[in-house]
């Protein structure tokens, strides 16, 4: 599924957050969103899985206008892995990620057997099996992104939404959840905090500095030590590994 967004500009309290961006993902692109605190990735990423609906411009999934569309049918589209998820009430973990099914039912609909082998299959994915019946609160930080992003697998969508996905996360779940989602083949957009993570698995990346697209291209192209400098004033090097793998040094 392709997503674009056209011209988005949010303001908040007088403030310009997002000032005429664009950006786009092919089908079954793997697309980061990098830039320093502040610059609007978050921001566009709510108005993109439609948290947030923008003063001017308009999101896409495969050409249609997304807010013509219902919320459910949007939901049946595009899973969203957000950095923040709180519950008012103590949910079971398996109960959480059985919200991911939700889209693909009818008006008081029971979940069915099929439902419970899905959300079972979700928790084997991220390794939290043996937390079904935990409750969600009582979890790390770490252990409840990989439930959320049980959720969003249970939802089972074409595109894939994450806002800065390894927050919280040991290096270890960071590659696992970072190798899962490269694998699901389906089009991902990414906020991402960690350079090497997007020079590692993203296909092409967006660079955002106060509200403006600075620059976009794949990591080769964009990740240099020229906009590094540009973009989050400190110096760094480029070097490649044994197997040709980038990775940046900051010095």
């Amino acid at each position: 599924m392709k997503i674009s967004a056209e011209d988005i500009t949010v303001t908040f309290w007088a403030r310009e957050v997002l000032k005429g961006i664009s950006v786009e993902a092919g089908n079954k692109e793997f697309v980061g969103i990098i830039g320093p605190n502040g610059s609007g990735k978050s921001t566009l990423l709510k108005c993109i899985y439609r948290i947030l609906r923008p003063d001017n411009g308009a999101v896409y999934l495969d050409g249609t206008r997304l807010h013509s569309m219902s919320v459910k049918n949007s939901a049946r589209k595009m899973a969203v892995v957000a950095q923040h998820n709180y519950y008012n009430f103590d949910f079971s973990v398996r109960e959480v990620v059985l919200m991911g099914r939700a889209p693909h039912k009818k008006a008081l609909e029971r979940d069915n057997a099929r439902d419970y082998e899905i959300v079972e299959e979700a928790l084997r994915t991220v390794q939290m099996e043996e937390f079904g019946d935990r409750v969600f609160s009582t979890l790390s930080g770490g252990e409840q992104q990989r439930v959320i992003l049980a959720r969003a697998l249970a939802q089972q969508t074409p595109a894939l939404i994450l806002d800065e996905p390894t927050n919280h996360l040991d290096i270890t779940h960071q590659l696992l959840l970072m190798e899962l989602v490269k694998q699901l083949n389906v089009t991902v957009i990414s906020a991402v905090h960690d350079l090497n993570i997007a020079a590692a698995y993203c296909d092409r990346i967006y660079v955002l500095k106060d509200g403006h697209v600075e620059g976009c291209g794949t990591p080769q192209e964009v990740l240099t030590p020229e906009m590094i400098r540009k973009i989050y004033k400190v110096d760094a090097e480029i070097v490649y590994d044994s197997s040709g793998k980038m990775h940046i040094l900051f010095v």
